[in-house]
């Protein structure tokens, strides 16, 4: 049998470096925009696009590049991944965002003056809203752009889809997402994402943590069943894999074995 390492490892990794990103460039853009809104927006989502873009082109040939696990979620639903692999993907992205905000906090920490007072870039509604917006806006928010975000993968992977533009589409619609949704939220559409960080920052981020748990979950099964009316056919299209042959390969000998 073969080993699910090298796609575990792939997605711990992926997953650190993006939430690290993320987080790292949430908690600067404020200081490198000068009080600037609309350029603090910019310093936070351009790189998060950008890091996004280029993780699914380094790991997708490895585990298809999911990074997040209502990603995994809706690709074990659709029957492209073996439930024991979604289940340890799942597993990997959680503790990759952890790791990427740990290292991060390690980071930050070393400046003088540091604390936690400001969120540590956690996702929060109604008081904790960067926007001061209410619980039930920040949830209805967070679903129907997860909706989109799994819509655009679904899409962008579908076997029918243009071949190589799918890192740039998901990039660029984690951008877009990220402008609408940091006011907001602070920016989520991942579990993995959020819990990272709200474990460093404690009371109420961990409090708050629920909420970014269910509403991407939420967004996920409502992009499932869209996209597979949206396909027109009564099964979905097999996926390809972000780029490239191997990750598909590696699955189906997974399922195999």
């Amino acid at each position: 049998m073969k080993s699910a390492g090298p796609e575990i490892a792939a997605e711990f990794l992926g997953t650190a470096l993006l939430v690290a990103t993320v987080v790292g460039s949430g908690i600067m853009a404020e200081r490198l925009a000068g009080g600037n809104v609309a350029l603090a927006l910019l310093c936070n989502t351009l790189p998060t696009g950008a890091i996004l873009f280029v993780l699914i082109t380094m790991f997708g040939p490895i585990s298809g590049a999911h990074f997040n696990p209502v990603v995994t979620g809706v690709f074990w639903c659709q029957g492209e991944i073996p439930g024991r692999l979604a289940l340890l993907f799942c597993l990997a992205q959680v503790a990759g965002g952890i790791a990427g905000a740990g290292v991060l906090y390690v980071i930050a920490s070393g400046k003088a003056g540091f604390d936690l007072a400001g969120g540590f870039a956690s996702n929060g509604y109604a008081a904790h809203s960067p926007g001061g917006y209410s619980m039930v806006a920040c949830l209805v928010a967070e679903i129907v752009l997860t909706l989109m975000f799994l819509v655009v993968i679904l899409g962008a992977t579908d076997g029918r889809a243009p071949k190589g533009f799918a890192p740039l589409a998901i990039g660029l619609c984690l951008t877009l997402i990220y402008l609408v949704t940091i006011p907001i939220t602070s920016g989520s559409v991942n579990p993995a994402r959020s819990t990272g960080p709200a474990l460093f920052a404690g009371g109420w981020a961990i409090q708050q943590l629920w909420m970014f748990w269910v509403a991407p979950i939420l967004g996920a099964m409502l992009a499932g069943f869209f996209y597979s009316w949206l396909a027109g056919d009564d099964q979905v299209p097999p996926q390809e894999p972000v780029v490239g042959e191997e990750a598909s390969t590696t699955v189906v000998e997974i399922i195999e074995n």
